[in-house]
Order: C-alpha cells, then sequence, then structure tokens
C-alpha cells in the first residue's frame, strides 16, 4: 500500500484581505493605483511644487554633467540622456575629443528614434562588447533593451562600424537573461526556455550555447553546458577571451553571500575547491580570495574580509600557500579591487572615509598609498583598459563629497612601484572633468558622528548642514540609510538633495548601519535573520542621536529609504513611531510572509530568512512592517511609492500596505509609476518626479504644511 507523503511543516501565513492587489496588471489592481496616484496628485502639484520639480530636471538634465565612459579599444563610450534625448543616447569619441569641453560624439544608437521607428517604450539596459583579436577594432556588441525598465531585457547584435543591429543575427526577446560571448559566432546564453530553464528566484539556471543562425527554440531542445538546481539562486558561464589567458568560469550562486566557481578543464567543470561563503576573483595567473566569515585552514584563521592571493595553477596543484595582500582592522575594511596591467589597486574605506593602496605583486606584494583621498570623502581607483599595451597601467580616480562635485582624473603608475626602499613616488592624476555645483555648498559643512546602540555598538552617521546651525531641535531633517546586502552608503554629492533639501534650510544625513558594508563583511553579518533588529536598532539610535544633539526633534526628523531602504523605513514606521514626524517608504520589502513569493523575492532568503519555515518566521515576523500595524498607534505622515514595472521587489507590496494603512484609518500618500523598474523611473523627467515628490511631501510634513 502506498504511504501518504508527510505534509510539510510550514509556517501558517496569515489572513490577508489584499491579495487581489498582487495581480499586478489586473483590472480591479490598476484601477485602485490610478484612484490613488490621482489623489496623490491632487494634493502634490501645486505651482511651487512645479517649481522645485524644474530645478530637479534642469540638474538631471544639464548639459554640464560629466559624461562618464568605459574604454574599449581606441574609444570611450558612454551612455546620456538629457532634455532632447530622454531615453538616451549611446555614443563614444575619442580620448583627445573627450579632453576637450564639446567632444565630437558619434552617435551609435538613439534609443528614442528606435523607439518611434518601432512605436516601442525601449529603455536602455547595457551593452556587451565583444573582444576582438589582438590589433583588431571592436566590431560587435550585444544590446540589452528593457521594455519597461525591469530587470527582463531584450538583447539584439549590434554592429559598431555601420552603426545598426545586425540583420538576422542573434535576437532574444525580453527575460531575465545572463549572456557572454564565446566568439563572434557563438554565446553561452542563460534565459527562460520553459520548464527548468529558470531558479525559483526568477533568474536563469542553465546556460546553454547559442551559435549564430540559431533561434531561441533551437535553445529548448539542447543540452545545458552548465546547470544548477532552480532552488539556488541562479548559474551562469563566462568566458575570458583574454590572450594568455582564455577560459571558461561557471558559477552557482546558491544564495546572495553563498556560491560555487568551477573551471572548465576539457569537458569537465573542476571546481575551486573554497568555502561557499567565499569571494572569488580570477585574473590573469591569480586567484583572489576574500573570506565572507574568519576561514581556519592549515592552522592558520583569515579573518572575514580578509583578500589572499595565490596563483591559479598552484592552486589547482593542492598548493594552499595563501599570501595575505589586506588584513581588515576594526576601523578599515576593503570594498572593492581592480586590476591594471601591472597591480593590483585595492579600494578601501576607514571609518567610511576613502583609502587608496597599490600593491605590485612581481614586488613582493609590495604595498604604496596613493595619496588621493581626503577626509569625509569617497574616492574609487580602477583600471582604465588593463589590455591596453600603451595604456595598461592607467587609471582612473572618481573623487565625490557631500559638497564636492564628482570629479573625474585620469594618472598612470610608474614602472617599479615598491622595488625601491624609498617608495616610487606616485605623479598627481591629471584632472580630466569636473561637475559643475548645484546649489551654494560654502554654506554648509559636513560632521561625522557616531551614536551608540541598544548594544553598545558606535554608529557612525555623516550630517550636511547649514554651518551656522541652531541646535534647537527645529531643524527640518531628513535621515537617510539602508543596512542590508553589504553596501556601503559614502559620501556623494547630490545636486538635487541640495536643492530639494539643504537650500530650502534642511539637514541631510546619512546613517552607515549594520547590514551594511562600511565594516566589511562582519558588519553586514551582524544584522543578518533573527539579528534584523540590530540594523533598525542602529538607525533607531542615530533618530536618538540627532535628538539628544539639538539638530531635530521626532516631529521634525523624518527618513526614507528604498528597497531594502524600504524595509528599513516600515519598521522605522511600525516600531519607533514617537522618533520621527515623516516617513518615505520605496519600492519597499514590506510583507515579509509573501516576500518570498513575490518577483524576485526567493533569492533574498539568506538575508531575511525563509518565512515557510515555522522557526524563522517566528523571528521574521518581528520585522514584517504589514503585519506589525496596530489600530491603538499614531503613526508618522508616510509617502509609499513603488513601479509597476518593478519585476524586483514588485509593487504589490506597497498597494498592500498602503491599503492596510487606508483601512485602518491611517494616513498615507501612495503613488506608483507606471515604468522604471526598481528604480521607479525610466527618464529624467520621471526621475525628477519621483526625488520631488518624496522631499516635498517630507518637507511639508516636518515643517507643518502637510
Amino acid at each position: 500500500m502506498t504511504q501518504a507523503p508527510t505534509p510539510l511543516n510550514i509556517a501558517p501565513e496569515p489572513a490577508d484581505e489584499n491579495l487581489w492587489l498582487e495581480d499586478i496588471h489586473g483590472e480591479a489592481a490598476m484601477a485602485w493605483v490610478r484612484e490613488r496616484n490621482a489623489r496623490t496628485d491632487s494634493a502634490l502639484l501645486t505651482p511651487g511644487y512645479a517649481a522645485l520639480e524644474a530645478s530637479v530636471l534642469e540638474v538631471l538634465d544639464s548639459k554640464d554633467r560629466i559624461p562618464m565612459v568605459s574604454k574599449r579599444g581606441d574609444w570611450y563610450y558612454n551612455f546620456w540622456r538629457d532634455e532632447t534625448n530622454p531615453r538616451g543616447l549611446w555614443r563614444r569619441t575619442s580620448w583627445e575629443s573627450y579632453l576637450g569641453e564639446s567632444p565630437d560624439w558619434q552617435i551609435l544608437l538613439d534609443v528614442d528614434a528606435l523607439c518611434e521607428a518601432e512605436d516601442a517604450q525601449w529603455l536602455w539596459a547595457g551593452a556587451s562588447l565583444l573582444r576582438p583579436a589582438p590589433g583588431q577594432e571592436y566590431r560587435r556588441a550585444m544590446v540589452a533593451l528593457s521594455p519597461d525598465g525591469g530587470d527582463a531585457v531584450a538583447y539584439r547584435e549590434f554592429d559598431l562600424p555601420t552603426r545598426s543591429f545586425v540583420e538576422g543575427g542573434f535576437d532574444l526577446p525580453a527575460a531575465k537573461t545572463r549572456l557572454s560571448w564565446r566568439d563572434a559566432d557563438t554565446l553561452y546564453v542563460g534565459t527562460d526556455t520553459g520548464e527548468g530553464s529558470m531558479t525559483t528566484s526568477s533568474y536563469p539556471a542553465a546556460t546553454r550555447v547559442l551559435r549564430r543562425g540559431e533561434s531561441l527554440a533551437d535553445l529548448t531542445v539542447k543540452e545545458p553546458l552548465f546547470a544548477v538546481p532552480v532552488d539556488h539562486l541562479s548559474g551562469g558561464v563566462s568566458h575570458s577571451s583574454t590572450p594568455g589567458f582564455e577560459r571558461d568560469v561557471a558559477y552557482d550562486v546558491l544564495d546572495f553571500f553563498n556560491s560555487r566557481s568551477y573551471l572548465r578543464v576539457g569537458d569537465d567543470w573542476v571546481h575551486i575547491d573554497v568555502p561557499d561563503s567565499m569571494n572569488v576573483s580570477l585574473h590573469h595567473q591569480w586567484l583572489l580570495l576574500r573570506p565572507r566569515n574568519d576561514w581556519a585552514l592549515d592552522g592558520a584563521v583569515h579573518a572575514a574580509g580578509t583578500l589572499l592571493a595565490i596563483e591559479l595553477a598552484a592552486f589547482l596543484a593542492g598548493s594552499r600557500d595563501l599570501r595575505t595582500v589586506f588584513a581588515p582592522t576594526s576601523a578599515q575594511s576593503l570594498q572593492s579591487w581592480s586590476w591594471t596591467q601591472d597591480y593590483l589597486l585595492l579600494n578601501l574605506l576607514a571609518d567610511v572615509s576613502s583609502k587608496i593602496l597599490v600593491l605590485n605583486p612581481a614586488a613582493d606584494w609590495a604595498v604604496q598609498e596613493l595619496d588621493a583621498c581626503p577626509p569625509l570623502h569617497s574616492v574609487d581607483a580602477y583600471a582604465v583598459d588593463s589590455e591596453d599595451a600603451t595604456a595598461g597601467n592607467d587609471y582612473w580616480l572618481i573623487a565625490t563629497g557631500f559638497l564636492t562635485p564628482s570629479t573625474v582624473y585620469r594618472g598612470t603608475l610608474p614602472a617599479g612601484l615598491g622595488t625601491h626602499a624609498t617608495g616610487t613616488p606616485v605623479a598627481p592624476a591629471t584632472l580630466v572633468r569636473e561637475a559643475p555645483s548645484f546649489f551654494t555648498a560654502e554654506k554648509y559643512s559636513v560632521e561625522q558622528h557616531f551614536a551608540v546602540s541598544a548594544d553598545g555598538t558606535r554608529v557612525p552617521y555623516f550630517q550636511v548642514g547649514p554651518k551656522d546651525l541652531r541646535l534647537d531641535g527645529a531643524n527640518p531633517t531628513l535621515l537617510s540609510g539602508y543596512g542590508g546586502f553589504e553596501v556601503s552608503r559614502t559620501p556623494a554629492y547630490s545636486g538635487t538633495v541640495g536643492r530639494t533639501w539643504l537650500d530650502r534650510g534642511g539637514v541631510y544625513v546619512v546613517a552607515n548601519i549594520r547590514g551594511g558594508g562600511e565594516y566589511g563583511p562582519s558588519w553586514h553579518t551582524a544584522a543578518l535573520q533573527e539579528n534584523r533588529h540590530r540594523a533598525y536598532d542602529d538607525f533607531a539610535a542615530v533618530a536618538r542621536d540627532l535628538s539628544a544633539r539639538g539638530v531635530a526633534s521626532p516631529a521634525h526628523l523624518g527618513c526614507a529609504g528604498g528597497s531594502n531602504g524600504g524595509l528599513l523605513v516600515g519598521n522605522m514606521l511600525t516600531h519607533y513611531p514617537t522618533l520621527f514626524g515623516a516617513v518615505s517608504c520605496g519600492v519597499p520589502l514590506l510583507d515579509m510572509r509573501r516576500y518570498t513569493k513575490l518577483s524576485a523575492g526567493a533569492s533574498w532568503m539568506a538575508e531575511y530568512g525563509d518565512p515557510d519555515v515555522p522557526e524563522q518566521w517566528e523571528f521574521i515576523k518581528t520585522f514584517s512592517p504589514y503585519h506589525l500595524l496596530r489600530s491603538d498607534v499614531q503613526y508618522p505622515a508616510t509617502f509609499i511609492w513603488t513601479a509597476t514595472s518593478d519585476d524586483r521587489v514588485g509593487p504589490v507590496q506597497a498597494r498592500k500596505m498602503a491599503a492596510r494603512m487606508e483601512a485602518m484609518g491611517i494616513d498615507v500618500w501612495f503613488h506608483e509609476a507606471l515604468e522604471g523598474g526598481h528604480a521607479g523611473a525610466g527618464n529624467n523627467e520621471q526621475a525628477a518626479r519621483l526625488h520631488t515628490a518624496s522631499h516635498e511631501f517630507l518637507w511639508r510634513a516636518l515643517t507643518g504644511g502637510l
């Protein structure tokens, strides 16, 4: 007799009266959205608001912005949006022209013209160029176009010399596709080809070989080159065509913080045998490893956030003679790295201010600091083009600060760094471009303070405000945060924040709470899953410190966050309503019981936990704002905004939260953009609306004008 299967132990799902709003494009749901949009627009769109939004659009459309470029061969590529080209231009120029005040741009693709010709609403999503043979020019690219601003994109093959799409070339319909050029006639493609091709997180599970002349239908009958279980986050294959180091690398991403890397040897995939939590990076002959957790190996313990190096061939042969090239401290962490032809550039944070090191592997990994980082600024260095025979040791230096417009420099690292006892001096990088200032920065100062969280942890935060700030608790203050996925919040110039907040007399604050990456992996893991409230305790501690110092008081303190930051401020709303006078909550996670079933939510279980597991739902429900609303609580003024086309978090959690708040008699503003994806905006006009609406709502709420 066949035995009945044992029932799964799944946590009970609370009653949800708003499930109908999960039908993203359903007629009833969209009617609900349009009604709330009209209501919000009616309250928001005053003549004063229109002028403020126009000033923001002026910043976003300014032709004096820096056109950031990436070098490929002899050309410097850029994507540009402005008033005349709202959907943008993909273009390129020469280095000599780029150095001039008005570069002579060669237009490769006019997205607005493409939309008109095809009666479509394409949004630019990037391009992947095929590396040519040595001495040859770049000729082909796969151009990604989003139909609505979401993560699903269509790919088309593009010919660079003729500046046109290739007739009969590679053409893939919109999906969450991952691809890599193998050669001029071959792609490695992971895309939606039916059952089993995509993970439950909505990303590719199987990668197949697509040859010229084949279509998507041909992929469906092919055996995968590499595949991962559908309950993993994603999988894929990339090809490196660097001369002398050509190779295929496959990756199996188990979750956001655990993955496995494989090197193709003949017909086999050879696992690079390190813990799943290891960050693995290959460059030429080198294997770099960065553990996310303390790693015990051969009697030694490599701390989380350490950077280790070894030659790949030696590692595959069994050697574990790893060289520590960076060791973190309690104040200093590694954020990113980049290889030039001969050197390794390390971008660090020291108490959230930038520091840059140059390492020379040929000189026993000798280290020299790049003197280019003023305090309380963000400065990043990365290679211009490590494969260029004449500019292989050139690097970009991008510097910015809350009151310092972004500046681009280009420098060259000299031969022999670290080979002399006194150190080889590095000539200052040359100024290439400097962005204009869009507000009166001279009136303001930047300060760094530390709040003390509930468990005694010191939490840094930046404060930007008038030099003559009165500490009377009456300053309209905007507190911004994120606190997740090891994302660091660093100083950055924003002309729009200057115009919509600082120049109106406000104070702007950025909190560096746990869950982020400001102090390396341990700062992030300290606030994972059952410890999530540490991030919220940290943010609340900063709010209290602002009040204790007299910068603001709860009636004049607002908070804002998007995505995971939306979950953060959602928890401020439900756990700490007395600390704030207003909350702006964008493209948020809010329903943590059903987040894994919505859009790409299943991919974030490593961060938050699995609500279907009863033991995990017990702690997840304590930071699920949708389930924490109470009828006997006085909540601060709230604005929830999202986008219909967001296929990452999705719009339904924002909708349901607003609907439940309305039903409970809680005052809430709601707006849903119809395109723009997770960014909530597909062009500068939409971005100006989104930014200005959030800040105007907060300003009115904190100054008594709501």
